[in-house]
């Protein structure tokens, strides 16, 4: 049973449509990517699923409940948790302060202390920063305390948008790494919108491929790197290699 259907999902903001019947799956601790240009639809989707906006038609199951039009903090309540682009930390609250706004739906106090606790062993720089204001950290250390934040409301699924944004190479390789550990340290299903294609593809196992809102392939991620969108887009090669299989969801 997958975790996660999106089933023929539309969504539209006014009267501009930007996503396209996309229906996609992501099983229980899997890691999937959403690839695709800039302008194609991928932050809308993940805010379609996440519960920030509401889909004009088709359907979302989460858990094998149908979720369609929840609001986002009830989707969190249920596990499903955004890391949105831009890491939108609270700038004048501490480090430890926005990792206990990550844990609002909770109510199993003594738990949210021991996982501010874990969250700090795992992201060391939390750690040493952990009274500091969110302003005072760095990009990629913006980024650690967001996920940590993702984190903290124990998610089955983390939507992760454009999480390598803006960082250096060095920073990029260990964003890599915390979203390869996801799966094994916290339990947790990823499903990752990365313009970054190397990143995305070294930690995914599977993938879909968005194009103009609307799902134009789909397949594990040796597929996908054989795929003529992945060579046109981001490696600017025109030539056309053998192409996966329609979108199979």
């Amino acid at each position: 049973m997958s975790l996660l259907q999106v089933q023929n999902l539309s969504t539209a903001y006014g009267p501009i449509m930007v996503n396209r019947e996309v229906s996609l799956i992501v099983n229980d601790q899997e890691i999937v990517t959403i690839l695709g240009p800039n302008g194609a639809g991928k932050s809308t989707l993940l805010r379609s699923i996440s519960g920030l906006l509401r889909p004009k038609k088709g359907a979302i199951r989460f858990n094998d409940r149908n979720v369609t039009g929840a609001p986002a903090d009830r989707m969190a309540s249920m596990g499903v948790v955004m890391v949105p682009e831009g890491r939108h930390i609270f700038p004048d609250l501490t480090v430890q302060q926005n990792l206990r706004l990550g844990a609002y739906c909770r109510t199993d106090h003594n738990a949210i202390e021991q996982d501010i606790a874990l969250m700090e062993s795992y992201f060391n720089v939390l750690a040493a920063k952990k009274h500091a204001k969110g302003s005072a950290l760095s990009g990629g250390q913006q980024q650690m305390l967001a996920i940590a934040r993702g984190l903290m409301a124990r998610p089955r699924i983390l939507l992760l948008d454009e999480p390598s944004l803006g960082l250096s190479p060095i920073l990029v390789k260990e964003v890599q790494s915390v979203i390869a550990d996801l799966r094994s340290k916290f339990s947790a299903a990823v499903l990752l919108v990365e313009q970054n294609a190397g990143l995305a593809l070294s930690v995914a196992e599977r993938g879909y491929f968005l194009q103009h809102g609307r799902i134009v392939g789909s397949g594990t991620i040796s597929e996908l790197k054989d795929h003529a969108l992945i060579h046109e887009i981001y490696l600017g090669q025109h030539s056309r290699p053998k192409s996966v299989r329609p979108s199979a969801t």
